[in-house]
């Protein structure tokens, strides 16, 4: 059962990433002006920055199951925890809780934790 949370973990944490890279370019980055134009690409780079760093993190999710190692689990669970955890928090603080991505995040790390 721990392992299949963890796998949903990851599932979970790979669709939420997809989700904020797609709302990304096609919500904020649409409509904000940023001058000048090398700091709105980087800027937007940064913000995929996080979007293919979940991706990852959700990959070894799904892969810790088949890992051999107890520490090499702990590990990636305790920092995806962590990691996702203050994106959770850092998301609900910024708009108010009024973006579900907190919520999201937030069952990624109790599924995660419970996987443990």
């Amino acid at each position: 059962m721990r392992d299949l949370l963890l796998q949903c973990a990851g599932v979970v944490t790979i669709a939420s990433a997809l989700i904020h890279g797609y709302l990304g370019e096609a919500k904020v980055f649409a409509r904000v002006r940023i001058e000048p134009e090398r700091l709105r690409t980087l800027i937007r780079l940064v913000w995929q920055t996080s979007t293919v760093a979940w991706i990852g993190g959700g990959m070894l999710l799904i892969a810790v199951p088949w890992m051999q190692s107890e520490p090499a689990r702990h590990w990636i669970v305790a920092t995806m925890a962590c990691v996702l955890g203050l994106s959770a928090l850092a998301n609900a603080w910024a708009t108010r809780g009024r973006h579900f991505g907190w919520m999201a995040l937030s069952a990624v790390v109790v599924m995660s934790v419970a996987g443990y």
